[in-house]
């Protein structure tokens, strides 16, 4: 939206307002696979999720049983960013747990 305005000088200028929308959020998720161990999961959740060791078990709980968790939500650029550092962790241990990211809202996979 715009709305005329004058400057001291008399002369009409237009302002505009921005509208700011939140950034869209990715989830990014743990796939189960049958090689990276449970305390691997549970070690990168705490380190690179900061989450507790209790939500950190309960995420690789359900990543064991459903298939994939939650490990968090953020906005694309940080989602990206976790993703390439637990992969690379992950690699560097010999694991081939799969991480990725995923837009908000997007059905299961």
């Amino acid at each position: 939206m715009t709305r005329p305005d004058t400057d001291r000088a008399g002369h009409t200028q237009t302002l505009e307002r921005t509208e700011t929308r939140k950034p869209r959020l990715w989830r990014v998720l743990l796939l189960n696979d049958d090689y990276t161990p449970m305390d691997f999961v549970v070690l990168v959740l705490e380190r690179y999720f900061r989450k507790t060791e209790q939500d950190a078990e309960l995420i690789m709980l359900a990543v064991h049983h459903k298939g994939q968790g939650v490990a968090g939500v953020y906005t694309r650029d940080i989602a990206e960013t976790k993703v390439a550092q637990v992969t690379q962790l992950a690699r560097q241990e010999g694991y081939p747990l799969r991480v990725l990211a995923e837009p908000e809202g997007k059905g299961a996979l």
